[in-house]
């Protein structure tokens, strides 16, 4: 039997519609607008592309989002100084900065920057260091590991005593979203490019997080039967048929694994719509913690 498939998009338009009403009862109630400001180092196209899609997600809930744009030649200081006036401005619940910025940069001591209590991306490291202690709650989860969770719940009554297995240990998706699985009470297990018998560790998944970013690197024979796929992976690949000349693939070969797993996500169509919508959520939740 083929799986069900996770409509990331369907899901991510509902939370875009919770989002609007939220706002609309904050501006009912009287309060402020909340507000989203991006903030773009350099010419990265993808980056580009995403600043834009983040901004019109915001327009669309009816977030005011600020956009910034500084060019490569800017500074660390320059950066720095950009999002300490961020910091201090009213109007503004949320930073994003967009990353990665370029070569040089100091990524981390911009992240340190953001306060704490407008880091919607949520990957100031005390939000971090929450997320990893027992007891503490983090402000604000990342978007896509947040993307992540929303979906596994909705899919599953229980993650508590799963086998999950998280294929993939970077900051932004793999270790965070190992991190909110353990919270669960999942079994978890972090596996990479350097385990060993690595087709062996993903098989026992009753859960499987692809997030490696290699292309239809996770086989069918892979997949534990029954097991619930998340592939967070968006990758190129050629293909002459397509006007652009290439599609969009996930780290999981989608036909094969859909005829083992219970349930799946496409690539595109499935993690990326929860990610911007998380945010938006994020937003609105920081605008209304400022209250």
């Amino acid at each position: 039997m083929a799986a069900r498939v996770i409509d990331g998009k369907l899901i991510g338009e509902e939370l875009r519609k919770e989002v609007e009403v939220g706002v609309q009862e904050r501006l009912k109630a009287g309060k402020s607008r909340p507000g989203l400001a991006t903030v773009l180092v350099g010419e990265n196209p993808a980056s580009q592309v995403y600043v834009k899609s983040k901004q019109k997600a915001c327009a669309e809930v009816g977030i005011e989002s600020f956009g910034f744009e500084l060019p490569k030649e800017a500074g660390q200081d320059e950066v720095e100084k950009l999002v300490k006036q961020l910091n201090d401005d009213p109007k503004v619940n949320g930073i994003l900065v967009q990353l990665p910025l370029p070569s040089g940069f100091d990524e981390e001591r911009v992240l340190n920057a953001i306060s704490i209590e407008k880091d919607v991306d949520g990957f100031h490291p005390l939000n971090i260091g929450r997320l990893a202690q027992k007891g503490r709650d983090p402000l604000f989860i990342p978007c896509t590991p947040a993307g992540v969770m929303y979906m596994l719940e909705r899919e599953l009554p229980t993650l508590e005593g799963a086998n999950a297995v998280v294929l993939g240990r970077s900051n932004i998706v793999g270790m965070p979203v190992a991190l909110l699985l353990v919270r669960a009470n999942a079994t978890v297990t972090i596996c990479h490019s350097r385990s060993k018998n690595l087709p062996d560790i993903v098989r026992n998944a009753d859960v499987l997080v692809a997030a490696v970013g290699k292309a239809e690197m996770v086989r069918g024979d892979w997949v534990k039967p029954g097991a619930v796929v998340i592939d967070v992976g968006i990758n190129r690949v050629e293909d002459a048929t397509k006007p652009r000349g290439y599609r969009l693939v996930g780290d999981v070969h989608y036909e094969e694994a859909a005829q083992v797993a219970q349930a799946i996500t496409p690539v595109p169509g499935g993690v990326g719509p929860l990610t911007i919508a998380m945010l938006l959520r994020n937003t609105l939740r920081a605008a209304n913690l400022a209250d």
